[in-house]
Order: structure tokens, then sequence, then C-alpha cells
């Protein structure tokens, strides 16, 4: 029997085994129930896919943001990660049709771990994505958009690979945007870098690398310079860096990489919080950097006063444009009746001067306080709201009612006469006002150089802008000579200023064309109405000033109810499809990368309705028969942008070029890596060399 104990000593050990893992199994499982994870509760990166309109237009771009949280204390990953980790695989799932390009990162930061470089964001972010929508979708079209996302989260301690699955249904539809969501996408964009026009050149020699960024001479120096490498393979991550202005250059210095790749570089640099350029640079040879010392705040000085010059001559233009010339000639009128002193005529050239430079400084303080709040706004950007058309309607049709002897403005003495600064202060105040729509040769490049100055030289340069408009009135008052050379008083005066509200009334007509444009035929209607009305109540105030008596209260009181009221009521007509010239197509990025990649040469004009010289160079230069035909041979595609109503989306292309509106005109030769920047001014002959 001496087996069969061996047997059971055998089973009894088995069981003894079995119950032992069994009890170490129950205890582990109680361990884990009870003892929390050390690195918490995943995932560590919160994302969400968010569209910047849910009724996209077919045949345009939407914008998707992968809006990012990080958990306190763990960081996601640039599109390049550095010395360790890894960017996010997107995995999309899309419509027929639909697709979806490379993200867009914004700047990210820098975390040294263990010597090795990590580019990370710590805080909240968002990498924007664009989709391009195909043209011929019916109105209602369902776009279901699927991404699956694998990404790396890292903590001081630990890295954790995630995923997440996302989607969203967007529907064709007018493409509309929502305030709060314009602002949210517009707050996202600044902080992706911007791409710079001029390439750059770096070069590889001793184990070091060299890189000769392009960079406005008049631009300051941040103090945390620094270049991401998008490229790998040239640049060591942890090495430190040496960042130079030079001239028309930034010149970074610093390791290179122990096995150094061929081929361009591409990087982005950080010029300030946020804000960063991206760069591409190829092979070549760069100069040392002549000096170590910044030479920021001399730039910005010569930057500023090239720029306030360029404004300066482009607002001396404007007054020969049809709706500032009528002011300035009665003003200068005034002057020849000489009946002023030598002081009374300074002081009223001071006070105009001083209205006109209050309005352009104004204006310029609106423009940079939007942009500030992410509004993508340029010069003249009030004309894009029907409203403020209304009152410059409004404006324009008193002033040639005026002009033609309906009426004398009551006090204070807008424009026929110069008893007092408080009038000429009023009338240079007016004259810049309405000089709004138009722009002129030197103004582009000027305002465009303003809105990357910081904002005491921007605001120079557009106090420019109204000295160059103030500058002829200016002359009168300081130079007897030049009050000589006017003609004498006489009955021809009163003539004259008669002629001279023909070109107020084309500036009304002008304005009325907009406006219909802007807020549809009810909207022209309504404009017309107010002018009507408003014309009634300045006809009442002149027929008691030929009775010798005042204005009149109740007159001036229908005036401001009229006004208000016109401006209160229009309203922009419904988003209708652009109106393109023959053999043109309305402008997209989309359709421009299309045209580009077939290899075509391309010329692009943004142009708004309410922009005299967009009209002018439209009527002068682009639609004519020659530029057409010419057009014709070379097979050059023509994308219209109309930025009357003030596109948010066409707002930063045209911000990209360094411009603060319209007009603004690019030829893309084929093959070429940046536009050609074309002047303000054109001619056929112009257009016909491309």
């Amino acid at each position: 029997m001496r087996w069969f104990y061996y047997v059971m000593v055998t089973l009894l050990a088995l069981l003894a085994l079995l119950a032992l893992l069994a009890l170490l199994a129950s205890g582990r499982a109680h361990a884990q129930a009870i003892t929390p994870d050390p690195y918490g509760k995943g995932p560590h990166l919160g994302i969400s896919l968010v569209a910047e309109t849910a009724s996209p237009k077919a045949g345009s771009t939407v914008t998707l943001a992968l809006a990012t949280v990080p958990q306190p204390g763990w960081h996601g990953y640039w599109q390049n990660p550095g010395d360790a980790g890894f960017a996010a695989k997107l995995d999309w799932t899309l419509p027929k049709g639909v697709t979806a390009s490379a993200p867009a990162y914004p700047v990210p930061g820098r975390l040294i771990v263990a010597d090795l470089m990590n580019y990370v964001f710590e805080k909240a972010y968002a990498p924007l994505v664009t989709l391009s929508v195909p043209a011929g979708l019916a109105p209602g079209t369902k776009l279901p958009v699927k991404l699956h996302t694998n990404y790396l989260v890292c903590s001081a301690e630990v890295c954790v690979p995630e995923s997440a699955d996302l989607s969203t249904v967007m529907t064709v539809g007018d493409g509309a945007i929502s305030a709060q969501s314009q602002a949210q996408f517009d707050a996202w964009r600044r902080a992706v870098p911007k791409p710079l026009d001029a390439k750059g050149v770096f070069q590889v020699s001793g184990g070091r690398i060299r890189i000769a960024i392009p960079y406005p001479a008049g631009a300051a120096l941040p103090k945390d310079v620094y270049f991401y490498p998008i490229t790998t393979g040239l640049v060591d991550y942890s090495a430190p860096q040496t960042v130079t202005q030079d001239g028309d250059r930034l010149v970074v210095e610093t390791k290179a990489a122990q096995t150094v790749s061929k081929g361009p570089l591409a990087g982005v640099v950080q010029i300030g919080a946020q804000q960063g350029l991206i760069v591409t640079a190829e092979a070549g040879m760069v100069a040392a950097a002549a000096s170590s010392v910044s030479t920021g705040t001399s730039g910005i000085l010569l930057a500023t006063l090239i720029a306030f010059g360029g404004a300066m001559l482009g607002g001396l233009i404007l007054n020969v444009m049809p709706c500032v010339f009528p002011i300035l000639s009665l003003k200068a009128l005034s002057l020849a009746r000489g009946h002023l002193d030598e002081g009374a005529a300074r002081r009223e050239a001071l006070a105009y001067t001083a209205g006109v430079v209050a309005v352009c400084v104004a204006l310029g303080g609106a423009i940079l306080a939007l942009r500030a709040g992410g509004t993508a706004v340029g010069w003249a950007f009030q004309l894009q709201d029907p409203r403020a058309i209304v009152v410059l309607l409004l404006l324009t049709v008193a002033l040639s009612l005026n002009l033609g002897g309906l009426f004398e403005i009551p006090t204070p003495q807008f424009v026929n006469r110069s008893g007092g600064a408080g009038g000429a202060f009023a009338t240079g105040a007016l004259a810049a006002f309405i000089a709004t729509p138009c722009t002129g040769p030197f103004m582009g490049a000027a305002l465009g150089a303003a809105l990357v100055l910081p904002w005491p030289a921007a605001l120079a340069v557009f106090a420019g802008l109204g000295l160059g408009l103030a500058i002829p009135f200016l002359a009168l008052g300081f130079v007897p000579a030049l009050r000589k050379r006017l003609p004498k008083p006489g009955a021809w005066m009163e003539t004259f200023r008669h002629i001279l509200s023909v070109p107020m009334w084309l500036t009304a007509l002008a304005l009325a064309w907009v406006l219909g444009r802007q807020a549809g035929v009810d909207g022209l209607t309504l404009g017309l109405g107010a002018a009507l009305l408003a014309g009634f109540a300045l006809w009442i105030g002149g027929r008691r000033q030929a009775r010798g008596l005042a204005f009149g209260w109740v007159a001036l009181a229908a005036l401001a109810v009229v006004t208000v009221g016109g401006a209160a009521l229009v309203g922009r007509a419904p988003a209708g499809a652009a109106v393109a010239e023959a053999g043109s197509e309305a402008f997209t990025e989309a359709k421009l990368d299309a045209l580009r990649k077939e290899g075509r040469p391309v010329f692009v004009y943004f142009t708004a309705d309410w922009c005299l010289t967009c009209k002018v160079n439209e009527k002068v230069a682009i639609e004519t028969d020659a530029t057409r035909k010419a057009f014709a041979e070379h097979k050059v595609a023509v994308l219209i942008g109309d930025w009357t109503n003030g596109d948010p989306v066409m707002g930063r292309f045209i911000e990209q070029h360094n411009r603060a509106g319209v007009p603004l005109y690019l030829y893309y030769a084929p093959g070429a890596a940046e536009p050609q920047v074309l002047p303000q001014v054109l001619t056929p002959a112009m257009l016909a060399a491309l």
C-alpha cells in the first residue's frame, strides 16, 4: 500500500500548490483594486475634433482643429519631437473626394530631460488640418469625418503610448462661421507660424551649422529667438544656439548633427511668445555675422522711418482722389479770400493737419486693437460693414448738396468757411475719413510694414499717412508765396464750388453701388430712401438760412434720426456666389494650390467694391482685351479674391504677404516657390509682360 501513500501525498501537494496560486491571484487582484494607478487615469491628452464651420461650402476648404489639453505634468510632442518621443500619427476616414492636409502645428516649447532635447506642448494647443471639400456636392450632403490617432504622452517619469478615436459630421451648406468659432480659430491660427516668403541659406562646416534667415532689418530682435528644425539629421537638438541679427538676416549657429543628411533644411524660427516663421533654407555659403550685438533698436527706427516716408507719400497722392479733392480745394480757396492774417492761416493749417492725423491714428489704433484680438482686418476695414457705407453715403450726399448751394453747413464750419480752428479740424477729420476707400502707390507696403512693427512705431506710420494727406494745406498755411499764387477772389469761386459737387456726387454714386453689392436691392433702396429724406431735411434747413434764420434744430434732429435709423435698419445680403470676370475664377487657397501643381502660371488679385484704386486698375489694366489676349496666349489662370465683406480667411492670406488691405496683385510663375508681388498701380503692358 506504499504506492497508495505516495499518490495521496502527491495529490495533496498539488492541491496545496493550486490553493496557494489561487490565494496569490486573489491577493494580486485585491491589491490592484485598492492600489491607485501610479501614472494617473488616462488618457493624459484630452483631444477634441472641432470644425470651424459645420456647413462648409462645396468646392471650398474647412479647417479642423485637434484641440488638445494635456493633463498637469504631462506633455505631447511637436511634429519633430527632438531627441526622444514621436509625433502623433493621424489616420483619417473621409468622404469620397475630401482630402486632408498635413497638420499645421503651433510653435512648441523646449524640455530637456537627461541631456535630451524634447520639442513639446505642456499647455493646451491645437494643430490645424485643412479639409478640401469637392465641388458639385449638393447642399445638405453629410460629410462624416473620422480620425484614429496614435500618440506618445510623457511626464517627468514615464512615457505612455495612447490612442484616440474622434469624429465629427458636417453638412454641405453656405460656409457660415459663427463669431465665437471665428474668434477661437483666429486665436489658434495666431499660434501657428507663418511661412516666410524668402528662402534662407545654410552651411555645414567643421561640425557646425550656420543658418541665414531673411528678416527685416527694421524689425526688433526678440529676446527668446530659437530655431526649431523640422528636417531631421542636420542640427544637434540639444546643443545651444546663438542667434545674431545682421542687417536684413538672422544668423543662427549651432552644432551640426553627427551624421549630416543632404537636402534642404526646413524649420520654424521663434520670434516671440507663440509667434514663429516657417523657414526653408538651401545649402550654400553663409558668411559669419558681422557683429554679435543686436541691432534691433536701430533697425526698428530705420524701418519706421522708411514706412513713415512711404505712408506720407501715399497720403499726399490721396489728395487727387475725387472724394478728397473737393474738400481740399475749398479749404485752399478759403485762404485765397485773403482775409486771414499770417497767424490765423497757420493756425487753420495746423488744426486741419491735427484733424487728419487724429483720424488716421484712430483708425490705425482700431486696426491694431482688432488684430490683437484675433480679427483679420486691414485698412478701410469699416467699409466692410454696410452700416458704415450708409453713413458715408448720407455724408457725401450732404456734402454734394452743400457744394451745390442748397444749404450752408452750420457751426462747426466744415468746408466753406475759414473762421476758426474748430472748423479746420473738423474738415481735416472729414477728409481723412472719407479718403479711406482709396489707396495708392507706396501705401500698401508702408501700412503692411506697420502691422509687423511695435505698436508705437505702427501708429507713427499711420500718423505719417495723415501728415501726407495734410501736406498741401499745411504748405499753403505756412508759405505765403504759395497763397499769393492762388487765384484772386471773385464770382468764379461760387461757380467752381458748384463744379466741385460733381466729383462728390460721383463718390456718392459709387458708395450707393457698393451698398447694393453688400446689402442687396433692399439695402440699396433703404439707403437711397434715407438719402432722399436727408436731402429733404437739408432743403428745409437751407430754406430757413435763405430767410436769414438759423438752420434749425428740427432739421438737425431729423438728419440724426435718418442717419441712425438708416444705419440700424440696413443689413448684409445673404452670401452668394462671387461673380468672376470672364475667364477667371473665385480665389480659394485650394484652387491656387491645384493650379500651381498643374504647372500653370497664376495671376491672383484681391479687390473690394469700395476700393477705388482696385476698380481703376481693373478697368484700365486687368479687364482689357490686351491683357485677356496675353493671358490666354500664355495660359495664365486668373483668380479673383473679393474682400468686399472682409472674409477672414482671405484677410489672413493677404496678411501673409505683408499687406494691410487691398489691392494686392500676385503672380505665380510656374515652378516658382514664391509669388511676385506687383505694384498697386498696374498697366496693360506690365501684365502682358508677365
